[in-house]
């Protein structure tokens, strides 16, 4: 629901123009917010539930720690667009990661042997498993290398912009810059955990000569 819900705020018609360099604008422009409010409380329940059940069940998670200060954060975080409507568009851009999350999951409930994705089988349930990694692995790199720490420069700015129409820095927008900063380094950290299990998967492999299990994520 929540992907759903933020896709359905974009003008996409507009954003892929502005992509293509065929239409003079910013992303924010693309943004419409016609369904902020569903879109906005689905997302702050989904992290609430998501954070108790966490809570009761924590082996359901490798890092339950890392976890709970990911989602308060997250939760504080969505609070700053839900008070200055100029920057919904920011939460937009930023639970895009739910797309990279969706994939995560994915991959737990039809791969739950933990085989290795590359290996070489036609059959259904390999295809299946190949299709959702190479995707897992592509929003990972482009959503969390790539858009968070270019969303960063553009955030600082409006902070600057904002601060200056209502002539002072301490405002609620404060909050966006170590926030998102400490997304981007948690961001760099999961990327570095992530590639650094498949460095250690290969090196197995190459000594045994045989496939072991993928218990990476």
């Amino acid at each position: 629901p929540v992907v759903a819900l933020n896709v359905m705020n974009w003008n996409w018609d507009y954003f892929l123009k502005l992509m293509a360099g065929t239409e003079d604008g910013r992303v924010k422009d693309a943004w419409t917010g016609e369904w902020f409010q569903v879109f906005f409380f689905t997302t702050l329940a989904y992290f609430l539930v998501d954070l108790v059940w966490i809570m009761v069940v924590p082996s359901c998670v490798k890092s339950p720690a890392t976890i709970y200060q990911h989602h308060v954060a997250t939760i504080l975080y969505i609070m700053i667009p839900y008070y200055i409507a100029d920057f919904q568009w920011c939460m937009g851009a930023c639970m895009s990661v739910e797309i990279n999350t969706w994939f995560l999951i994915a991959r737990r409930v039809f791969n739950k042997q933990g085989f290795p994705p590359w290996i070489i089988d036609l059959s259904f349930f390999s295809i299946r498993v190949k299709l959702i990694s190479v995707f897992f692995y592509v929003t990972w790199i482009a959503i969390r290398c790539i858009v968070y720490p270019w969303l960063m420069p553009g955030f600082v700015t409006q902070y600057i912009e904002y601060s200056e129409k209502i002539d002072t820095y301490w405002n609620l927008l404060a909050l966006s810059i170590p926030l998102h900063a400490a997304f981007c380094l948690l961001n760099f950290k999961w990327t570095y955990d992530l590639f650094s299990s498949k460095l250690r998967f290969w090196t197995r492999k190459n000594k045994s000569g045989q496939e072991p299990t993928d218990k990476g994520l």
